[in-house]
């Protein structure tokens, strides 16, 4: 029996799925380096993830929902296997409304995990995994 003072154990959301796109990711990152514009690491990505055979969807439109009411849309750059939303950046410093963005984006949708990938860091590629709910 756990104590209930004992912080209870974490579940990884999606662990398979998470590794086979940090994988692709990072494969994409490792062929062209940090200088390149966003649709292009886009491009890659898209090539990679179908090698992979990682099944995603660019650019869905997703609602997004406030009371159970639409108030709007987002689109984000990729929709991975219908459970983790990517947005793709490619700057040299990622600003923090970024990141707060893709939480706001994770929960006005009915989707809980999200990657914000950045190509253009001069330390190698970033990935913030965003989980909600």
């Amino acid at each position: 029996m756990q104590n209930s003072t004992e912080p209870k154990p974490k579940v990884f959301l999606y662990p398979k799925l998470s590794c086979l796109v940090r994988g692709a990711v990072y494969e994409v990152y490792k062929a062209l380096g940090p200088f390149h514009k966003e649709n292009v690491y886009s491009k890659a990505l898209e090539l990679e993830l179908k090698r992979r055979k990682i099944p995603f969807i660019r650019e869905k439109i997703l609602d997004v929902v406030y009371k159970r009411k639409k108030v709007g849309v987002y689109r984000p750059d990729f929709l991975i296997d219908d459970k983790i939303i990517l947005e793709i950046k490619a700057v040299p410093v990622l600003p923090k409304i970024d990141e707060k963005q893709l939480y706001y984006y994770l929960a006005g949708t009915k989707y809980r995990l999200g990657f914000l990938i950045n190509f253009g860091a001069k330390n190698g590629v970033y990935i913030h995994r965003r989980v909600v709910g």
